[in-house]
């Protein structure tokens, strides 16, 4: 399902404005959406930085930041296997203050590899985040909202290249913001009071069996067919999204 959604909305994808085109109109995916539906701050220092390549500083790094070895056959390419960050999540024991920040960074770590700036693989991920989490403190301080749609604006734009045939990049982001504006093609939310709202759909799969079967030719179609009133513009009114459950700074650093 989530592929036919992805690449329908590719294709109606415009590279050079980075909108949708949509009988309706023009569309995108804004800061606002980001902090919305992922709950990231969209202000703050930058996500940059070197990219290194080298084995030894790789293994430097980690070693540096969360006390343990790493072996080559851990390591895809420039990253670092997904399998070896869980294995060593499930392994972490939560004695102190120290323990604890290693789990989150090795959460963050799984988070930025699989969610925000996953590759077409889903199989590592690049170690060049991990000097940004160096520091703990100001691992919040980053604009990660902001990085994340730029990821996902490069991504729809190779994705609309006609010999491209997959895309990468934060799909969740992608499939939640059309959910929110194209309400008649979306599951049932399980959690609607949720915050971040992503995880309204969160274990969606479970209980929509009739919805996981729909073919790339039901979602064409029902673009094809978009009528006005069908596309939500305000999807964050206070008729759809309680208040009360969004936290201030996201909402103000969102507008």
């Amino acid at each position: 399902m989530s592929e036919s959604t992805d690449k329908c909305l590719v294709e109606r994808w415009h590279p050079n404005t980075h909108t949708f085109h949509l009988l309706v109109g023009e569309c995108a995916v804004t800061l606002k959406d980001v902090a919305m539906i992922f709950g990231l701050p969209t202000d703050g220092l930058p996500v940059t930085g070197m990219t290194l390549s080298s084995f030894n500083g790789l293994e430097a790094e980690y070693l540096h930041q969360f006390g343990v070895s790493l072996r080559k056959l851990d390591c895809r390419g420039s990253g670092i296997k997904l399998t070896w960050l869980w294995d060593l999540k499930e392994r972490l024991q939560l004695t102190d203050e120290n323990s604890i920040q290693v789990y989150v960074k090795v959460h963050i770590m799984l988070l930025i590899g699989t969610i925000l700036f996953g590759d077409k693989a889903g199989a590592s991920v690049h170690w060049k985040y991990l000097p940004l989490l160096s520091n703990f403190a100001s691992i919040g301080q980053y604009s990660w909202g902001s990085a994340c749609l730029a990821h996902l604006y490069r991504s729809l734009c190779r994705a609309s290249r006609f010999d491209c045939k997959e895309i990468d990049g934060p799909l969740t982001l992608l499939l939640c913001w059309a959910w929110m504006r194209l309400s008649y093609l979306a599951p049932v939310p399980r959690e609607p009071r949720s915050f971040s709202l992503a995880n309204r759909w969160r274990n969606w799969e479970r209980g929509d069996r009739v919805y996981r079967f729909l073919k790339l030719a039901h979602f064409r179609k029902a673009l094809d067919e978009l009528q006005e009133g069908q596309f939500v513009w305000v999807a964050y009114s206070a008729d759809r999204v309680d208040p009360d459950i969004v936290p201030g700074p996201t909402f103000r650093n969102a507008s």
